[in-house]
């Protein structure tokens, strides 16, 4: 969502807008230009017109004026302006409004074969994750600390579902420290993920399965909790490894939001610090 404070908002969609339609050649919308035309793009009337507007109010939208516009006629608008995805969003943002259409979908599968590599190459444990909470790449030391998620053979990855792991999974409660809480701010945050995307029926679906299938699940999501997804200290009580902490932080990928990096950095246990405290280190 664009931060800014109201009035810039207003100043800015109105910019947004004209700067768009003078963009837009008369050719391209069927409408002759005519030898009189002073200015590039298309006149407010014409916008107005095609997207359904009267034209007064189209200029005071273009001027910043305190006006309600609503999300269908934004949609109308968009569409006139020939608008990318990203202009789309965009002009939503500006407005404080929802698209009627939801968020672009994109496009699911595999990543990308240099975002695999990259991961790979990272030396602590780190894993990518779809807007699904599906992993679609990790590298050895993440396989290594997960034991039941990412630690089977490939070939066997017909589900590697981070959420289908933490409540499906006994190995998931042996593994994480602080089990409930933990699987409680994890189902917190999908939720927030589900509302900004309202249309993926997908999401919908393994919240609907979860429920279904997890007693924990369900009497966490009707708690409505919502958060957002931030780091901070895991704890894990690894079958070979023994406890272990990290440091998690998370990065939203530029080009394809719906990919999430995690890395787990590791953090210095509290009994660890002591002993090194006495020691003198």
């Amino acid at each position: 969502m664009v931060s800014l404070p109201a009035i810039d908002r207003r100043r800015a969609l109105g910019d947004f807008l004209q700067a768009h339609r003078a963009r837009l050649s008369p050719a391209a919308l069927g409408i002759a230009g005519g030898p009189r035309r002073r200015t590039p793009g298309l006149r407010r009337e014409e916008i107005a017109q095609l997207a359904g507007l009267s034209t007064t109010w189209y200029t005071w939208i273009e001027q910043g004026r305190e006006v309600s516009v609503s999300p269908a006629a934004l949609a109308r608008l968009a569409r006139t302006l020939q608008l990318s995805s990203a202009e789309r969003i965009y002009l939503f943002d500006l407005a404080g409004k929802r698209d009627p259409a939801g968020r672009p979908a994109e496009t699911a599968g595999e990543a990308p074969a240099a975002l695999a590599a990259a991961v790979r190459s990272i030396a602590v444990p780190a894993y990518v994750l779809d807007r699904h909470w599906n992993a679609l790449a990790w590298n050895p030391p993440a396989g290594r600390l997960f034991v039941g998620w990412l630690d089977r053979p490939r070939e066997k990855d017909r589900d590697r579902n981070l959420l289908r792991f933490i409540f499906l999974e006994p190995a998931a409660r042996r593994l994480i420290r602080g089990f409930e809480e933990r699987a409680r701010r994890v189902v917190a945050e999908f939720r927030a993920e589900c509302g900004a995307f309202p249309e993926d029926p997908g999401m919908q679906s393994l919240a609907e399965t979860l429920r279904g299938k997890s007693s924990l699940f369900a009497r966490f999501w009707e708690e409505h909790g919502v958060l957002g997804r931030e780091g901070g200290l895991r704890q894990f009580n690894h079958p070979g490894q023994g406890p272990l902490a990290y440091e998690q932080i998370s990065f939203a990928l530029a080009g394809r939001p719906e990919f999430k990096l995690v890395m787990l950095l590791p953090a210095a246990s509290k009994a660890g610090t002591r002993k090194r405290a006495k020691q003198g280190g």
